[in-house]
């Protein structure tokens, strides 16, 4: 009963998918992070099920690209999306760690963090056209949880640089360990999956997520003296395009 409400704890806070008040349990804290590669799983689902309706029904690429860049930030509420945008504005700063971190707090936009998010969102709907019309789309589904398995790992891993926030809630009462084992046991099962699927384009995808986990744990000590919900947010969204990117040059290859 605990895991399952950790479960719903997880899909609460990382999704928008309702759950009731009722469920909720101080206890299931500990395990919750451990669920949060099932957000993408939905995800994934979501997707793969929109690209054999789309593929069905002879959709152009344009609006399958568009519905599955969407479709990830519409099911999240956009909070790693958010993440990403502070920690965007932050490193944009150049200024020194305290700031940055301040700037990462602040409620406001900056003019970086909707520049890079437009970049962003631009390179993914590329990504995703592409591999529409390769036929190859549905090879890059697992990356969302993937990249959600990883981004728990490196939370439950590193420090946090600032103590309060939700990601300290949910990592400083987890059971580490045990949590972390399971982010790790869940990102190499999904690694078997897709080397499987498309050797090719995932191996290229593992990688690129592999490189990205050990530069972002340099970079996240370095700049910010470990990590914050938004970093984490930022380790995700990156690693997704990361994925996208070598599924598609798996694709392109073969």
């Amino acid at each position: 009963m605990i895991l399952f409400k950790a479960f719903l704890t997880a899909l609460s806070t990382y999704s928008v998918i309702p759950v009731r008040q009722s469920d909720f349990d101080g206890r299931a804290m500990k395990y919750a992070i451990c669920f949060f590669p099932a957000v993408g799983i939905i995800i994934g689902i979501v997707i793969m099920i929109w690209y054999r309706i789309s593929g069905a029904a002879g959709l152009s690429g344009v609006i399958f690209a568009a519905a599955a860049t969407a479709l990830p930030i519409v099911i999240t509420g956009g909070i790693h999306l958010d993440g990403y945008m502070d920690t965007v504005d932050a490193l944009s700063s150049h200024m020194p760690r305290e700031r940055k971190l301040a700037i990462m707090k602040d409620a406001h936009t900056g003019a970086f963090a909707v520049i890079y998010v437009c970049v962003y969102l631009l390179i993914v709907f590329a990504l995703f056209y592409e591999l529409y019309i390769r036929g190859a789309a549905g090879y890059a589904c697992p990356a969302f949880v993937l990249s959600r398995a990883l981004s728990a790992f490196a939370a439950l891993r590193l420090p946090n640089a600032r103590r309060g926030g939700m990601l300290d809630a949910y990592t400083g009462n987890a059971e580490t360990t045990k949590a972390a084992a399971a982010a790790l046991i869940t990102a190499a099962a999904v690694c078997v999956i897709m080397i499987i699927s498309s050797p090719l384009s995932g191996i290229f995808a593992v990688a690129f997520s592999a490189a990205w986990l050990i530069l972002y744990s340099e970079l996240a000590m370095r700049l910010f003296g470990g990590v914050t919900g938004d970093t984490a947010g930022f380790f995700l969204e990156i690693n997704e395009l990361l994925c996208l990117t070598g599924v598609l040059l798996g694709a392109v290859i073969r």
